[in-house]
């Protein structure tokens, strides 16, 4: 089996400090939020300017890995699925997607909006949206 070796480049800072507090998605009540590169990544953010829009790649560190099914968008009336075959955190690898934009930049910070990512989550990568 491959080990992966995968690296975090910063972290949210967040308003929302309990996963209870989280909206399910973004444009479902996110907040501004800052992400907190890490001093050896900076460099990696250049080009980033406000206004653009990106997908943050976060790890969800409070997410329950041992989950395989769940109810999609914690409807108990819906039926009883795979969470493949949902956005829920969790699942065996929580990654989360956050289709954000760029308010600001200043220096090793980035200023989003929306996310719905609670203060601490682990950000993974930062890609472009297309």
């Amino acid at each position: 089996m491959l080990n992966l070796n995968v690296k975090t480049i910063g972290t949210v800072e967040s308003r929302l400090t309990r996963r209870e507090d989280c909206p399910l998605q973004g444009d479902e009540g996110g907040t501004e939020a800052w992400l907190n590169i890490n001093e050896e990544y900076i460099e990696a953010t250049d080009g980033i300017n406000a206004g653009m829009e990106v997908i943050l790649i976060t790890w969800l560190h409070l997410a329950d890995r041992n989950v395989l099914k769940c109810y999609p968008r914690n409807d108990v009336n819906a039926p009883h699925v795979g969470v493949f075959k949902t956005r829920s955190p969790d699942r065996p690898n929580p990654l989360g997607l956050h289709p954000v934009k760029i308010l600001a930049v200043q220096g090793a910070r980035l200023k989003v909006y929306p996310l719905e990512a609670v203060d601490g989550t682990l950000l993974i990568d930062i890609k472009p949206s297309l």
